[in-house]
Protein backbone atom coordinates (compact mmCIF):
# COMPACT_ATOMS: atom_id res chain seq x y z
CA UNK A 1 0.00 0.00 0.00
CA UNK A 2 2.83 2.40 0.91
CA UNK A 3 4.70 1.56 -2.30
CA UNK A 4 1.58 2.30 -4.33
CA UNK A 5 1.17 5.64 -2.56
CA UNK A 6 4.80 6.58 -3.27
CA UNK A 7 4.31 5.62 -6.93
CA UNK A 8 1.25 7.88 -7.18
CA UNK A 9 3.17 10.86 -5.79
CA UNK A 10 6.16 10.22 -8.07
CA UNK A 11 3.80 10.19 -11.05
CA UNK A 12 2.30 13.48 -9.83
CA UNK A 13 5.83 14.95 -9.75
CA UNK A 14 5.96 14.46 -13.56
CA UNK A 15 9.67 13.73 -13.62
CA UNK A 16 9.74 13.86 -17.42
CA UNK A 17 9.58 17.67 -17.12
CA UNK A 18 12.84 17.89 -15.17
CA UNK A 19 15.23 17.84 -18.18
CA UNK A 20 13.47 20.95 -19.45
CA UNK A 21 13.69 22.72 -16.09
CA UNK A 22 17.37 21.88 -15.71
CA UNK A 23 18.26 23.07 -19.21
CA UNK A 24 18.31 26.74 -18.21
CA UNK A 25 20.60 25.99 -15.24
CA UNK A 26 22.96 24.05 -17.50
CA UNK A 27 22.95 26.81 -20.11
CA UNK A 28 23.79 29.53 -17.58
CA UNK A 29 26.51 27.34 -16.08
CA UNK A 30 28.04 26.55 -19.50
CA UNK A 31 28.13 30.25 -20.35
CA UNK A 32 29.86 31.01 -17.03
CA UNK A 33 32.33 28.15 -17.52
CA UNK A 34 33.19 29.38 -21.01
CA UNK A 35 34.22 32.64 -19.35
CA UNK A 36 36.49 30.80 -16.95
CA UNK A 37 34.24 30.96 -13.86
CA UNK A 38 32.39 28.01 -12.34
CA UNK A 39 31.52 26.89 -8.81
CA UNK A 40 30.19 23.41 -8.14
CA UNK A 41 28.42 24.38 -4.91
CA UNK A 42 26.40 27.07 -6.67
CA UNK A 43 25.66 24.69 -9.54
CA UNK A 44 24.45 21.91 -7.22
CA UNK A 45 22.20 24.21 -5.18
CA UNK A 46 20.82 25.79 -8.37
CA UNK A 47 19.93 22.35 -9.72
CA UNK A 48 18.27 21.32 -6.47
CA UNK A 49 16.27 24.55 -6.22
CA UNK A 50 15.10 24.21 -9.82
CA UNK A 51 13.99 20.60 -9.32
CA UNK A 52 11.95 21.61 -6.26
CA UNK A 53 10.36 24.53 -8.13
CA UNK A 54 9.46 22.31 -11.08
CA UNK A 55 7.87 19.66 -8.87
CA UNK A 56 5.96 22.42 -7.05
CA UNK A 57 4.74 23.75 -10.40
CA UNK A 58 3.59 20.29 -11.48
CA UNK A 59 1.69 19.66 -8.24
CA UNK A 60 0.08 23.10 -8.41
CA UNK A 61 -0.90 22.50 -12.03
CA UNK A 62 -2.48 19.16 -11.08
CA UNK A 63 -4.42 20.81 -8.26
CA UNK A 64 -5.39 23.96 -10.14
CA UNK A 65 -6.59 22.32 -13.34
CA UNK A 66 -8.69 19.88 -11.33
CA UNK A 67 -10.51 22.52 -9.30
CA UNK A 68 -11.03 24.76 -12.36
CA UNK A 69 -12.29 21.92 -14.56
CA UNK A 70 -9.50 21.65 -17.15
CA UNK A 71 -8.65 18.17 -15.83
CA UNK A 72 -12.13 16.73 -16.23
CA UNK A 73 -13.26 13.30 -17.37
CA UNK A 74 -13.31 14.65 -20.95
CA UNK A 75 -9.61 15.50 -20.88
CA UNK A 76 -7.70 13.43 -23.45
CA UNK A 77 -4.22 13.73 -22.02
CA UNK A 78 -2.71 11.63 -19.20
CA UNK A 79 -4.91 11.48 -16.09
CA UNK A 80 -3.98 13.61 -13.10
CA UNK A 81 -3.82 12.60 -9.45
CA UNK A 82 -6.44 14.98 -8.06
CA UNK A 83 -8.72 14.44 -11.06
CA UNK A 84 -8.80 10.68 -10.48
CA UNK A 85 -8.93 10.91 -6.69
CA UNK A 86 -5.56 9.18 -6.29
CA UNK A 87 -4.47 12.19 -4.22
CA UNK A 88 -7.01 14.27 -2.32
CA UNK A 89 -7.15 18.04 -2.70
CA UNK A 90 -6.11 18.47 0.93
CA UNK A 91 -3.10 16.18 0.51
CA UNK A 92 -2.08 17.93 -2.71
CA UNK A 93 -2.22 21.34 -0.99
CA UNK A 94 0.00 19.96 1.77
CA UNK A 95 2.41 18.67 -0.85
CA UNK A 96 2.49 22.10 -2.48
CA UNK A 97 3.22 23.78 0.87
CA UNK A 98 6.00 21.29 1.57
CA UNK A 99 7.75 21.81 -1.78
CA UNK A 100 7.24 25.58 -1.69
CA UNK A 101 8.87 25.71 1.75
CA UNK A 102 11.71 23.43 0.70
CA UNK A 103 12.32 25.43 -2.48
CA UNK A 104 12.42 28.64 -0.45
CA UNK A 105 14.95 27.37 2.08
CA UNK A 106 17.23 25.66 -0.45
CA UNK A 107 17.00 28.76 -2.65
CA UNK A 108 17.90 30.94 0.32
CA UNK A 109 20.90 28.72 1.03
CA UNK A 110 21.94 29.12 -2.61
CA UNK A 111 21.79 32.90 -2.31
CA UNK A 112 23.71 32.92 0.96
CA UNK A 113 26.47 30.79 -0.57
CA UNK A 114 26.62 32.88 -3.76
CA UNK A 115 25.92 36.41 -2.48
CA UNK A 116 26.79 36.48 1.22
CA UNK A 117 29.16 39.40 0.62
CA UNK A 118 26.48 41.56 -0.99
CA UNK A 119 23.27 41.70 1.04
CA UNK A 120 21.58 44.13 -1.36
CA UNK A 121 21.94 41.69 -4.24
CA UNK A 122 20.95 38.81 -1.97
CA UNK A 123 17.62 40.46 -1.17
CA UNK A 124 17.02 41.33 -4.83
CA UNK A 125 17.51 37.69 -5.82
CA UNK A 126 15.43 36.58 -2.86
CA UNK A 127 12.60 38.66 -4.29
CA UNK A 128 13.08 36.98 -7.67
CA UNK A 129 13.03 33.61 -5.92
CA UNK A 130 9.75 34.39 -4.17
CA UNK A 131 8.30 35.51 -7.51
CA UNK A 132 9.38 32.17 -9.01
CA UNK A 133 7.57 30.27 -6.26
CA UNK A 134 4.43 32.37 -6.71
CA UNK A 135 4.61 31.90 -10.48
CA UNK A 136 4.86 28.13 -10.03
CA UNK A 137 1.79 28.11 -7.78
CA UNK A 138 -0.43 30.66 -9.52
CA UNK A 139 -0.21 29.26 -13.05
CA UNK A 140 -3.47 27.37 -12.56
CA UNK A 141 -4.44 28.06 -8.94
CA UNK A 142 -6.19 30.98 -7.27
CA UNK A 143 -9.15 33.06 -8.40
CA UNK A 144 -7.38 34.44 -11.48
CA UNK A 145 -4.70 31.96 -12.59
CA UNK A 146 -2.56 33.55 -15.26
CA UNK A 147 -2.41 30.29 -17.23
CA UNK A 148 -6.13 30.64 -17.88
CA UNK A 149 -5.58 34.10 -19.37
CA UNK A 150 -3.07 32.87 -21.96
CA UNK A 151 -0.06 34.30 -20.12
CA UNK A 152 1.64 30.97 -19.46
CA UNK A 153 3.81 31.25 -22.56
CA UNK A 154 5.20 34.61 -21.47
CA UNK A 155 5.88 33.32 -17.95
CA UNK A 156 7.73 30.26 -19.28
CA UNK A 157 9.81 32.42 -21.63
CA UNK A 158 10.80 34.65 -18.72
CA UNK A 159 11.46 32.07 -16.00
CA UNK A 160 12.88 29.25 -18.15
CA UNK A 161 14.85 31.70 -20.27
CA UNK A 162 15.81 35.15 -19.03
CA UNK A 163 15.60 34.47 -15.28
CA UNK A 164 16.82 30.86 -15.33
CA UNK A 165 19.82 31.35 -17.59
CA UNK A 166 20.62 34.95 -16.67
CA UNK A 167 20.24 34.31 -12.95
CA UNK A 168 22.44 31.23 -13.01
CA UNK A 169 25.10 33.06 -15.01
CA UNK A 170 25.09 35.99 -12.59
CA UNK A 171 25.27 33.82 -9.46
CA UNK A 172 28.31 32.10 -10.93
CA UNK A 173 30.15 35.13 -12.33
CA UNK A 174 28.73 38.11 -10.34
CA UNK A 175 28.64 39.93 -13.68
CA UNK A 176 26.11 40.26 -16.47
CA UNK A 177 26.67 40.16 -20.22
CA UNK A 178 23.71 41.20 -22.36
CA UNK A 179 24.76 38.76 -25.08
CA UNK A 180 24.00 35.77 -22.86
CA UNK A 181 20.31 36.61 -23.15
CA UNK A 182 20.43 35.36 -26.73
CA UNK A 183 20.96 31.69 -25.73
CA UNK A 184 18.70 32.42 -22.74
CA UNK A 185 15.90 33.23 -25.18
CA UNK A 186 16.70 30.01 -27.04
CA UNK A 187 16.06 28.04 -23.85
CA UNK A 188 12.92 30.02 -23.11
CA UNK A 189 11.49 29.51 -26.58
CA UNK A 190 12.08 25.75 -26.47
CA UNK A 191 10.44 25.56 -23.05
CA UNK A 192 7.51 27.56 -24.41
CA UNK A 193 7.35 25.02 -27.23
CA UNK A 194 6.81 22.24 -24.69
CA UNK A 195 3.97 24.20 -23.11
CA UNK A 196 2.51 24.84 -26.55
CA UNK A 197 2.41 21.11 -27.31
CA UNK A 198 0.67 20.54 -23.99
CA UNK A 199 -1.89 23.23 -24.82
CA UNK A 200 -2.46 21.93 -28.35
CA UNK A 201 -3.07 18.46 -26.91
CA UNK A 202 -5.57 19.82 -24.38
CA UNK A 203 -7.18 22.43 -26.64
CA UNK A 204 -10.70 20.99 -26.44
CA UNK A 205 -10.82 20.43 -22.67
CA UNK A 206 -9.12 23.79 -22.04
CA UNK A 207 -11.68 25.60 -24.17
CA UNK A 208 -14.54 23.88 -22.32
CA UNK A 209 -13.03 24.86 -18.96
CA UNK A 210 -12.46 28.49 -19.99
CA UNK A 211 -8.68 28.11 -20.05
CA UNK A 212 -7.72 30.60 -22.77
CA UNK A 213 -4.32 29.23 -23.72
CA UNK A 214 -2.64 30.46 -26.90
CA UNK A 215 -3.95 27.50 -28.99
CA UNK A 216 -7.47 28.13 -27.68
CA UNK A 217 -7.19 31.80 -28.62
CA UNK A 218 -5.69 31.38 -32.10
CA UNK A 219 -6.89 27.91 -33.10
CA UNK A 220 -4.97 24.72 -33.77
CA UNK A 221 -3.77 25.64 -37.27
CA UNK A 222 -2.17 28.89 -36.12
CA UNK A 223 -0.86 27.21 -32.95
CA UNK A 224 1.10 24.81 -35.18
CA UNK A 225 2.60 27.76 -37.09
CA UNK A 226 3.38 29.37 -33.73
CA UNK A 227 5.14 26.15 -32.70
CA UNK A 228 7.38 26.19 -35.77
CA UNK A 229 8.26 29.84 -35.00
CA UNK A 230 9.22 28.97 -31.41
CA UNK A 231 11.58 26.18 -32.46
CA UNK A 232 13.05 28.18 -35.34
CA UNK A 233 13.51 31.20 -33.09
CA UNK A 234 15.55 29.14 -30.63
CA UNK A 235 18.02 28.24 -33.39
CA UNK A 236 18.15 31.82 -34.68
CA UNK A 237 19.03 33.35 -31.29
CA UNK A 238 21.67 30.70 -30.59
CA UNK A 239 23.14 31.28 -34.05
CA UNK A 240 23.31 35.05 -33.54
CA UNK A 241 25.18 34.55 -30.26
CA UNK A 242 27.58 32.13 -31.96
CA UNK A 243 28.12 34.56 -34.84
CA UNK A 244 29.16 37.37 -32.49
CA UNK A 245 31.35 35.10 -30.36
CA UNK A 246 32.71 32.78 -33.02
CA UNK A 247 36.04 31.14 -32.26
CA UNK A 248 35.78 27.58 -33.54
CA UNK A 249 33.42 25.45 -35.60
CA UNK A 250 32.83 23.29 -32.52
CA UNK A 251 30.47 26.06 -31.43
CA UNK A 252 28.08 24.88 -34.13
CA UNK A 253 27.52 21.52 -32.43
CA UNK A 254 24.04 22.62 -31.31
CA UNK A 255 22.94 22.43 -34.96
CA UNK A 256 23.08 18.65 -34.59
CA UNK A 257 19.76 18.92 -32.75
CA UNK A 258 18.01 20.44 -35.77
CA UNK A 259 16.62 17.04 -36.93
CA UNK A 260 15.14 16.47 -33.47
CA UNK A 261 13.38 19.83 -33.55
CA UNK A 262 12.15 19.20 -37.10
CA UNK A 263 10.72 15.83 -36.08
CA UNK A 264 8.90 17.48 -33.22
CA UNK A 265 7.47 20.34 -35.28
CA UNK A 266 6.34 17.97 -38.03
CA UNK A 267 4.69 15.63 -35.51
CA UNK A 268 2.70 18.47 -33.95
CA UNK A 269 1.46 19.40 -37.42
CA UNK A 270 0.62 15.88 -38.54
CA UNK A 271 -0.88 14.32 -35.40
CA UNK A 272 -4.28 15.53 -34.23
CA UNK A 273 -5.01 12.82 -31.66
CA UNK A 274 -4.05 13.79 -28.09
CA UNK A 275 -2.49 10.41 -27.32
CA UNK A 276 -0.33 10.65 -30.45
CA UNK A 277 0.85 14.17 -29.58
CA UNK A 278 1.59 13.50 -25.90
CA UNK A 279 4.96 11.67 -26.38
CA UNK A 280 6.35 14.71 -28.14
CA UNK A 281 6.27 16.73 -24.91
CA UNK A 282 8.96 14.44 -23.53
CA UNK A 283 10.71 14.36 -26.90
CA UNK A 284 11.00 18.15 -27.01
CA UNK A 285 12.06 18.35 -23.36
CA UNK A 286 14.90 15.90 -24.06
CA UNK A 287 15.70 17.66 -27.34
CA UNK A 288 16.00 20.92 -25.40
CA UNK A 289 18.45 19.28 -23.03
CA UNK A 290 20.41 17.90 -25.99
CA UNK A 291 20.42 21.39 -27.55
CA UNK A 292 21.82 22.91 -24.34
CA UNK A 293 24.43 20.18 -23.85
CA UNK A 294 25.73 20.42 -27.43
CA UNK A 295 25.69 24.23 -27.28
CA UNK A 296 27.56 24.17 -23.96
CA UNK A 297 30.04 21.53 -25.06
CA UNK A 298 30.79 23.57 -28.15
CA UNK A 299 31.48 26.60 -25.96
CA UNK A 300 33.76 24.70 -23.60
CA UNK A 301 35.76 23.05 -26.36
CA UNK A 302 36.33 26.38 -28.11
CA UNK A 303 37.24 28.38 -25.00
Amino acid sequence: MEKERIKIWIEAFRLRTLPLALSCIFMGSFLAKSNGIFRYDIFFLSVLTTILLQVLSNLANDYGDSIHGADSAERKGPSRAVQTGAITKVSMKRGMIFFASLAFFIGLLLLIVALKENLALLFIFLGIGVMSILAAINYTTGKKPYGYMGLGDLAVLIFFGVVGVGGTYFLQTKTIDLQIFLPALSCGLLATGVLNINNIRDIESDESAGKNSIPVRIGRKNAVIYHWMLLLGSIVFASIYTWYNFVSYTQLMFLLTLPLLFINAKAVKVHTDANAIDPYLKQLALSTLAFVLTFGLGLILSS
